[in-house]
């Protein structure tokens, strides 16, 4: 097993925000697998420590996760933590887009139905990206959301990390 680039307690508050959305960390291929091959719809962020990137997209996925439908299963893997469950997601995504960190992954019976790599992320608002996923959960989810209830959502707040600076591990 490779062991994680960053230190755990540093990239905890980034797991945080998308634990408590209802989004459950993945910590091995097997992991993945099973969630990916889930009949129905898997929503499959990689997570990560870019600041201004992946600043915007957990927010967006909070958000997105309020609307009337949405995916069946919430999980994810983080970047440079556990590599070889982020490199599990990034083979089942190959043929849809690059690997990119962060990335959010829409996948229906074990097929990608939607993919949102760093290139639909970055330079964009929370709101903007959230409006494409809740296009995506549109399209392709029946469960009613929200993940969590909007009195829960509304105490949210988020790290901002913009220009963070997470030392790896040595």
């Amino acid at each position: 097993m490779l062991p994680p680039i960053y230190p755990p307690d540093a990239v905890q508050p980034f797991r945080d925000e998308l634990n408590v959305v209802g989004l459950k960390d993945l910590h091995t291929p097997e992991d993945v697998d099973g969630a990916v091959k889930a009949k129905g719809t898997t929503f499959c962020v990689i997570n990560s420590v870019c600041g201004c990137a992946a600043g915007a997209a957990r927010p967006a996925v909070a958000l997105a996760l309020q609307n009337k439908v949405i995916p069946d299963n919430l999980v994810t893997v983080f970047a440079g933590m556990e590599r070889e469950a982020v490199d599990k997601v990034r083979q089942y995504h190959a043929t849809a887009a690059p690997p990119s960190s962060p990335a959010i992954v829409l996948f229906k019976d074990g097929q990608v139905a939607a993919m949102f790599g760093r290139d639909r992320i970055e330079g964009r608002t929370a709101p903007e990206i959230a409006a494409d996923l809740v296009e995506a959960f549109n399209r392709h989810c029946a469960k009613p959301g929200p993940s969590i209830p909007p009195e829960q959502f509304a105490k949210l707040s988020h790290v901002q990390a913009c220009g963070s600076s997470i030392p790896r591990r040595r």
